[in-house]
């Protein structure tokens, strides 16, 4: 590695780390100013609701990096471009896709840091507060859960989902029996699929049990559609259904397969999966930006321009990335570009913005 390289990479690093730290200090005190109101009214004390917090900041780590790499990048091109730094090397015969070398090389380690935090660290931490969360702060329904089943008890039901898919609000494999007096089942509803929309709770494919007291046995009744009244609502099944952010890529990836295997759509938790890859991709994408953006003659004239220039790319990642995510789960994507898309337009914006600064 060249002594240049060498110089980039200790300058990029510092900047990196400080806008890290201050990002995320100014996160945990944000985040636990804000929610001030909801531990003082329940039962977590303050140094306990201080390390909820806490617990947050490694998935906030990885949710900034890539601006973070973007941002260091433009500062350090910037201020060599600013120094005329740039145009002596330039002068010498120096290419800038030399001078990129080490902002690609930093891209790529930091996107696999992101991979191996989001598959090791990430899931326990943020499994921790997501606990602290559903059991301690708010106060959910009493709900049980193993890997294959979710079990839920209100009022005299109990109710069983074989599956349940959050985002869409949707289950399948539902039985809901209703207890009478002496722990006797008075009903059972066994249903193929069910969402909830507007409040309510419809389930498909019904057969429906009713026990006669003067028969002395059941009546069935089949249904194609019908709204069952239940004192269940999407946000009970929060704190029990384990979500793509407390599972690493491997773990997830078993996950799916179990689903699809037991005839169940996955699509949700697929586009979970195959953007555990996608989004640590984009640290290297955002390093070709930084890097073309901190070489442009404007960041020579104003730094701050370029810098502000950066955070509007940073927020155009993020929504691009989170609308074609959000189709993906609404099955307008298929999984696999619903995660790639916006890295890979932003690819080709990278690489024709640093084409046109060459």
């Amino acid at each position: 590695m060249s002594c240049l390289h060498r110089y980039w990479l200790k300058e990029f690093s510092k900047l990196f780390l400080i806008i890290q730290v201050i990002i995320l200090i100014l996160f945990v005190f944000i985040e636990y100013l804000s929610n001030m109101n909801k531990f003082l009214t329940s039962d977590i004390t303050l140094v306990g609701a201080l390390w909820y917090v806490l617990l947050e900041t490694p998935f906030m780590f990885v949710q900034v990096a890539p601006a973070s790499v973007l941002l260091s990048n433009i500062f350090v091109f910037g201020l060599m471009n600013k120094n005329n730094e740039l145009l002596a090397l330039k002068s010498s015969g120096i290419s800038i896709y030399f001078l990129i070398k080490p902002a690609v090389f930093s891209g790529v380690i930091l996107a696999l840091v992101m991979f191996l935090l989001g598959e090791i660290l990430v899931p326990i931490s943020t499994a921790k507060a997501n606990h602290i969360k559903y059991t301690v702060i708010r106060h959910k329904k009493n709900v049980l859960q193993s890997r294959k089943d979710v079990w839920i008890r209100s009022d005299e039901k109990i109710i069983h989902f074989n599956y349940y898919d959050p985002m869409k609000k949707s289950a399948a494999g539902i039985t809901i029996v209703s207890m009478g007096n002496s722990f006797k089942p008075t009903s059972r509803v066994d249903a193929q699929k069910g969402y909830y929309t507007d409040g309510e709770w419809i389930f498909e494919h019904i057969i429906q049990q009713t026990y006669n007291p003067v028969a002395g046995d059941y009546d069935v009744s089949n249904y194609e559609r019908k709204k069952i009244p239940l004192d269940i609502k999407p946000e009970d099944f929060e704190q029990m259904v384990k979500k793509s952010d407390e599972m690493g890529y491997f773990e997830l990836k078993k996950y799916v397969n179990k689903v699809k295997n037991e005839g169940y759509d996955a699509t949700t938790y697929r586009v979970d999966l195959y953007g555990k890859i996608a989004f640590p991709f984009i640290c290297v994408i955002m390093a070709l930006t930084g890097a073309a953006t901190g070489m442009k003659s404007f960041a020579k004239e104003s730094i701050p321009k370029a810098i502000t220039l950066g955070i509007i790319i940073s927020f155009m990642y993020w929504f691009s990335h989170g609308f074609c995510m959000s189709l993906g789960y609404g099955n307008s994507l298929p999984p696999l570009m619903a995660a790639w898309t916006a890295n890979i337009f932003f690819l080709c914006f990278g690489s024709i913005y640093l084409i046109s600064t060459e």
